[in-house]
């Protein structure tokens, strides 16, 4: 080996080293937070994302081609100026004295602005290394549109903003880049990054998979369905749609193409069971926290009105799964554990869940139950000796939640820019006024312009940063148009998460294809038709039944649930050309108009005819076969 490699070894361990060091401390720092919170907002957010940044800079390089060392080294270099300038301008921002009289009379001091122009450049730097530089052009957009919005034509234009308010608004208030985004993420995102962290070194994900394979590997399709009912269980904790993928993943798609599924289909099966997973309760990734925020809901009310949404999502996937298995033959796995062994073995693993679920319905701080909940994991772990959490394995659940939750502190802090510009420029009105002209004040067509938006900023941005930034823009639309705020919130969320399923950039499903060595493209197409139930389902809650809050009728609801199953049998049987048995092209007509009339028909008799043809075809589908089977027999 080279002395130039050595060095450039030498330095990459060293400064891996310190990450890990500085990774560790910021979980500590975050629960000493939560549990005492010292700090107040102004002086906690511009640490954490200090930190966050650091971090960044250490764990992802300026260049990554080690084997040139001068370029490597200078980058290192690069890297660690940016850190010292980082620390710099944050304690500058930390110490400021926001009641100062020259502050007042005279507005920021030039150390003031270097301090926030630092920052500023630090964060979309950080932004593009770990997010993607779309994210980070869409904020240096929007800085552009409030510097030199009133050169731009009528319809768009807006006052222009000097560098000093921008400066005083995004860095020195809470309404910018430490705005209620990076609160969340900050704070209660964080803890339960840190509590999903703690589950997979504990070995609880791991019993969870084992649960769901015991409970349904044995049926047709078996590992597709375990696939399905492991994301629900991990998929609500991880965050990360990609990063459940890679995890019940590599477990499930080699199980999937072994029974006979097609590569793209088990790609596309696991990557649409993990999307599903961030609208799943008691967590929904980080979706129901700022949720949450933004309405100024309960997070119980929003976990409560939740559930049987999400659990529509997961039976509409669980139906096209079997669909598919009976249209290619296959039946379970020939050998599954009991789930009774599961449960013995792992049973202690089910406590944490439970417990911070109860203390989340009891509407104890968000904050607080993610950091209980870490205790209760490590606690339950201890119960059996297999799995006794060793101060290793603690220090490593620290390091990797503080990992984990890098790309989502910046994503947030990034969203706050663009969301803050669209409350300082009014921007957003206009945007709302722009979507009822564009589709002439029709419902749907909101929801399709809505919908094609959350596609587009998928594409650069994560999920959680598409959903603050549309629903500060969509948002007022759907409510002009009569949907609850609830409600419309919850049609933003989920469209938001469509994203990671749908052509052409998929990157769920193009990281189950990965896994499947499948064609990514075909994968994403599958994924989306497994995943129909994100199009159906926003559609049923736009009707006003199906999300509850204040106007509960328990008549109502139970009468949009069954027409949203209808809507699901009835799409399901058209597109595949199957229920139990092959469907004429008749049936599946019959089917169609049956769920156009659910989709877009508000009317109860029309829907409750619809139901009942859909579910005569669905009986004649299975009896009509059987007695033709008996009278050749």
């Amino acid at each position: 080996m080279s002395k130039s490699r050595n060095w450039n070894v030498l330095v990459t361990e060293r400064l891996i080293g310190l990450a890990a060091v500085a990774a560790v401390a910021l979980s500590a720092f975050q629960i000493w937070q939560g549990v005492t919170a010292t700090l107040a907002a102004p002086i906690f957010r511009p640490i954490h994302i200090s930190w966050v940044l650091v971090l960044i800079f250490l764990v992802k390089p300026a260049f990554h081609q080690r084997h040139h060392t001068g370029l490597y080294l200078s980058g290192r270099l690069a890297d660690l100026a940016c850190i010292v300038l980082t620390i710099w301008a944050t304690w500058h921002i930390s110490v400021f004295d926001y009641d100062d009289m020259s502050f007042l009379l005279d507005g920021l001091s030039s150390s003031d602005k270097v301090a926030g122009v630092i920052i500023l450049l630090a964060l979309l730097e950080a932004t593009r290394r770990t997010v993607g530089a779309v994210m980070s052009c869409l904020a240096i957009l929007f800085i552009l549109y409030a510097l030199f919005g009133s050169l731009l034509p009528d319809a768009i234009a807006s006052k222009s903003f000097s560098i000093e308010e921008m400066i005083r608004f995004h860095i020195f208030s809470t309404n910018g880049v430490y705005g209620a985004p990076l609160g969340i993420a900050a704070g209660v995102v964080f803890t339960f990054v840190l509590f999903g962290a703690f589950l997979q070194v504990s070995g609880a994900g791991q019993f969870f998979i084992d649960c769901a394979f015991a409970l349904a590997g044995k049926y047709r399709g078996g590992p597709a369905k375990a696939s399905v009912l492991a994301s629900a269980a991990l998929g609500s904790i991880s965050g990360s749609a990609i990063a459940n993928t890679v995890t019940t993943g590599s477990l499930t798609i080699p199980m999937m193409k072994k029974l006979g599924y097609k590569p793209e289909q088990a790609a596309g099966i696991e990557a649409a069971a993990s999307t599903g997973g961030q609208i799943m309760p008691p967590v929904m990734g980080a979706g129901a926290f700022v949720m949450a925020q933004f309405t100024g809901i309960a997070y119980s009310d929003i976990l409560l009105v939740s559930i049987v949404p999400a659990a529509l999502y997961f039976l509409s996937s669980l139906l096209y799964i079997h669909l598919m298995a009976c249209k290619l033959g296959l039946q379970g796995m020939t050998q599954t554990e009991k789930i009774k062994t599961v449960l013995v073995r792992g049973w202690h693993f089910l406590a944490p869940l439970i417990f911070i679920t109860i203390l989340l319905m009891m509407s104890y701080s968000p904050v607080l139950v993610g950091i209980a909940g870490c205790a209760s994991i490590l606690a339950a772990a201890m119960v059996r000796k297999s799995t006794r959490v060793t101060l290793p394995l603690i220090l490593q659940g620290m390091k990797e939640g503080a990992l984990m939750a890098l790309p989502i502190s910046v994503a947030c802090a990034c969203a706050g820019i663009i969301v803050g510009v669209i409350g300082q420029t009014g921007i957003g009105l206009q945007f709302t006024q722009f979507l009822l002209a564009m589709s002439g004040n029709q419902l749907w067509s909101v929801m399709g312009l809505i919908a094609l938006a959350a596609l587009i900023l998928g594409m650069g941005l994560p999920v959680t940063a598409a959903y603050i930034v549309l629903s500060v823009m969509a948002v007022p639309a759907l409510m002009d148009l009569g949907v609850s705020l609830l409600a419309a919130h919850m049609i933003v969320f989920w469209l938001s998460q469509t994203s990671n399923i749908t052509p052409p950039i998929a990157l769920a499903a193009f990281a189950g294809a990965g896994i499947a060595n499948a064609s990514p493209m075909k994968s994403a197409v599958q994924a989306m038709k497994l995943a129909q139930g994100f199009f159906l389902i926003p559609v049923m809650m736009a009707h006003g039944h199906l999300v509850w809050f204040n106007d509960f009728s328990t008549g109502a609801f139970v009468l949009s649930v069954v027409y949203t199953l209808g809507l699901i049998v009835a799409f399901a049987g058209s597109i595949e050309g199957r229920l139990f048995n092959p469907l004429s092209w008749l049936s599946r007509g019959i089917l169609f108009v049956c769920a156009l009339a659910l989709a877009f028909l508000d009317y109860d008799l029309v829907n409750i005819v619809a139901c009942v043809g859909i579910a005569v075809l669905t009986l004649l589908n299975q009896i009509l076969p059987r007695r033709q089977a008996l009278k050749v027999s």
